[in-house]
């Protein structure tokens, strides 16, 4: 935290400096096609949106006749290839993963530039329906790792009047504006509108997203990951990240959701803020997964199959135990022990 508040405190100090060079801007959004239709499309290896934006999507057929569906939604700066090692697994357990470039990140155009948490959402839902109709008669579940689970709780509403069967949110993204401290917010924004098209890496934050060196390592050299990060785009996420937060009040559908113990990525306490948003036991069906050794790219740590394990044997079976035995059910020692979590209402631990 101290390495934190020194970087955010410097970044502040240079802002001001700055403030006499800059003319006021606006945070850039992603513009539309100009070609729009009435209808999306599903094709092998892409969803065409209405307004003829291309998703890319990548496809892991179960090798014997499929048990259920996933379509699975990447976190901010990755893409579809994110979920491989989780849908192989599937696959070979009689799952079809579906995996799109969410607009502005892998392989989609406009790479880079924030397209808006609203159609983000939008995408999801037209996408899902797509495979609603594809598959019809069996069972489809979400699967979003951190941005990707903070666009499916953002438009929860909307993804429950769909085939739709259950939610697995991994490390979601709800680090949003009511959880930053001002050394945060007051640089983010006041740089979003002067300098919104200037990039940041993140180096000198000393965070580590995952324990899985060689992985990270390989990500460096993925021409498709983003490695530099307008600032315009952190704040339409944090933007997005406000929303999820604020519409976990709406989760009724089915949800696993899981957390890594040692997620420097998405702090404790808004994750916390999170669970304390969420309906109780009487009115959902979620259930919280704390993992000891997870940090916050938890299918892809070096403990990665275990969550897979987990996710699988939820996905076959809601009611079932887990594998891992690491789900929170009436333990508020280990809950507690997470920095924002002392607080927590009972029905956090009746499920």
């Amino acid at each position: 935290m101290h390495k934190r508040l020194t970087y955010f405190i410097t970044l502040l100090v240079q802002l001001v400096l700055l403030l006499s060079l800059g003319a006021c801007s606006h945070p850039q959004l992603q513009t539309r096609p100009g070609t729009s239709r009435d209808y999306t499309r599903l094709n092998s290896d892409s969803v065409v949106m209405s307004d003829s934006y291309v998703l890319p999507m990548k496809t892991w057929q179960s090798t014997s006749d499929p048990a259920a569906v996933v379509l699975a939604l990447h976190g901010f700066n990755d893409y579809s290839n994110a979920f491989d090692d989780v849908a192989k697994t599937f696959a070979g357990n009689s799952i079809t993963t579906y995996a799109i470039d969410q607009r502005g990140f892998g392989a989609t155009e406009q790479r880079g530039i924030w397209a808006g948490h609203t159609i983000m959402q939008s995408d999801l839902v037209a996408t899902l329906k797509l495979l609603c109709d594809k598959h019809a008669g069996l069972p489809i579940i979400l699967l979003g790792e951190s941005m990707g689970g903070a666009v499916i709780l953002g438009a929860i509403q909307q993804v429950e009047k769909t085939c739709i069967q259950g939610v697995i949110l991994s490390s979601p993204a709800v680090w949003g504006w009511q959880t930053m401290p001002w050394y945060q917010t007051v640089p983010l924004r006041m740089l979003a509108h002067m300098f919104p098209g200037n990039t940041v890496t993140g180096e000198g934050l000393d965070i580590t997203p995952s324990d899985n060196d060689e992985m990270l390592r390989a990500l460096g050299h993925d021409p498709l990951i983003i490695k530099e990060t307008r600032i315009d785009a952190i704040y339409g996420l944090t933007d997005l990240m406000e929303a999820a937060l604020v519409n976990g009040s709406a989760l009724k559908i089915p949800a696993l959701i899981l957390y890594g113990e040692h997620d420097e990525i998405i702090p404790p306490k808004p994750f916390c803020r999170l669970l304390n948003n969420l309906p109780n036991s009487a009115t959902s069906h979620w259930r919280l997964v704390l993992y000891p050794d997870g940090y916050h790219m938890l299918s892809r740590d070096l403990q990665g199959e275990v969550v897979i394990q987990d996710m699988l044997a939820w996905i076959h079976n809601q009611q079932s135990g887990l594998p891992s035995s690491h789900e929170v059910v009436q333990d508020t020692s280990r809950l507690s022990a997470l920095r924002g979590c002392e607080k927590l209402r009972s029905s956090v631990l009746t499920h």
